[in-house]
């Protein structure tokens, strides 16, 4: 059986099922990829910033209890996991709200994991955190203008930096006591 314009009527069907082929992948490439790639940004983006929010949480409770800051993401995790210190501040509780004053947040699967802040979910490149380093020279001179002694004090860790190397923000910087734990999103 021949259609109206001489073409047998497969050669139709056929044309109809590469059209409808070609309309679902279209449908796939426009649609539905970009908007799961979407998503999965605002995912990486959103787990990210909860570690470093996270991160900031656990350098707070470092400087409180050693005086400074650190720079070592595993020293970090293991003063989370290990100390005293932070399990009282974890289980405590804020007497007039009852309400849990564990600084730490959960992650995006509902729980808190230390080993998690090591790394970035998108990339898995480890966190940069740096601290400052300052040194101080007093130089000591008699009346007669002799140097007696110089004294040179290094301070380190009073204030840290944190960056995501997949670019979803910072915390703290390094030369201005007025960005001290503020992260960039907030």
């Amino acid at each position: 059986m021949k259609s109206n314009t001489g073409d047998p009527w497969y050669v139709h069907a056929a044309l109809y099922f590469v059209i409808a082929i070609l309309s679902v992948i279209l449908i796939k490439i426009a649609i539905i990829d970009p908007k799961n790639a979407v998503e999965q940004e605002k995912f990486w983006r959103t787990e990210s910033r909860l570690r470093m929010n996270n991160i900031k949480a656990a350098e707070i409770l470092w400087q409180t209890k050693f005086g400074n800051y650190t720079d070592n993401l595993e020293n970090l995790i293991t003063f989370i996991k290990t100390d005293n210190f932070v399990d009282s501040v974890m289980n405590a509780f804020d007497s007039l709200t009852m309400r849990s004053a564990n600084p730490f947040r959960p992650l995006s699967n509902g729980e808190f994991v230390a080993e998690s802040l090591i790394h970035s979910p998108k990339t898995f490149q480890e966190y940069v955190l740096q601290i400052d380093t300052s040194t101080t020279i007093d130089t000591t001179i008699n009346r007669r203008g002799k140097v007696i002694a110089i004294d040179t004090t290094i301070v380190l860790g009073t204030r840290y930096y944190l960056e995501d190397l997949d670019g979803y923000g910072t915390v703290g910087d390094l030369n201005n006591d007025a960005l001290k734990n503020t992260s960039s999103w907030e």
